[in-house]
């Protein structure tokens, strides 16, 4: 089953994969104070358009907060839910490590990880339980630094988990700085399903040409930087 790369998210079959929202994250910056919501609704909304996906799966960390949910994010969870329900999708939440206050605010459905033929969706942060042909998580947020520039990547590793491909998405959210991964090693990861960062190959969304390039792996890719 061939990936779409899109906007920090993939497209699988019918379903829509994104990950890392983390919503309210600009409640806490006083100069964007609404703007992640605003910024991730439009985008949302794109992609559903572009796509016309049955299922949105959102792969953890939907939330930002560990414990406290500013006034602005069941506003915006909504909005998530009503943009679904107009273009035809079913949102579900695998949640991540971020998502402890994920039951006062989502009435939605949730699963540790949501299948889709030979590819299991979960966040990342812990060893997945199921086996697959194929994982696509979040978690890190991934980004990488060409030419003095930070752009958000996929990391990409076949056979890289118990013999599985791994897809890693880069924050959803804009308003993350994300992870510079160029020099990272495995044990530097925060997901336990890299174990071997050099194999992985970093693709970078280009929104301007819409279209995603693709790096050597970082093995590679760190002796030509």
């Amino acid at each position: 089953m061939d990936l779409t790369f899109d906007d920090r998210a993939v497209v699988l079959d019918d379903t829509l994969v994104l990950a890392d929202c983390h919503v309210g994250k600009g409640s806490s910056n006083l100069e964007l104070p609404v703007g992640d919501s605003t910024d991730t609704l439009e985008r949302l909304s794109d992609l559903l358009a572009r796509h016309d996906p049955g299922t949105v799966v959102i792969a953890g960390d939907l939330l930002h907060s560990f414990s406290t949910v500013p006034h602005t994010v069941e506003q915006t969870l909504a909005g998530v839910r009503q943009r679904c329900r107009d273009h035809g999708a079913r949102p579900v939440v695998t949640p991540g490590n971020h998502d402890t206050m994920l039951d006062s605010v989502w009435d939605g459905p949730t699963t540790p990880a949501y299948e889709v033929g030979d590819t299991v969706i979960l966040h990342g942060h812990e060893a997945p339980d199921v086996g697959a042909d194929r994982y696509v998580v979040g978690h890190d947020h991934p980004t990488i630094e060409i030419e003095g520039q930070r752009r958000p990547c996929y990391l990409v590793g076949d056979a890289a988990y118990e013999g599985a491909d791994v897809v890693m998405l880069p924050a959803f959210n804009r308003l993350l700085a994300g992870v510079r991964v160029n020099e990272m090693r495995a044990t530097e990861f925060m997901s336990p399903l890299i174990r071997d960062a050099d194999q992985f190959r970093p693709l970078v969304w280009d929104e301007t040409a819409r279209e995603v390039l693709d790096f050597p792996p970082l093995g590679e890719f760190r002796r030509m930087l």
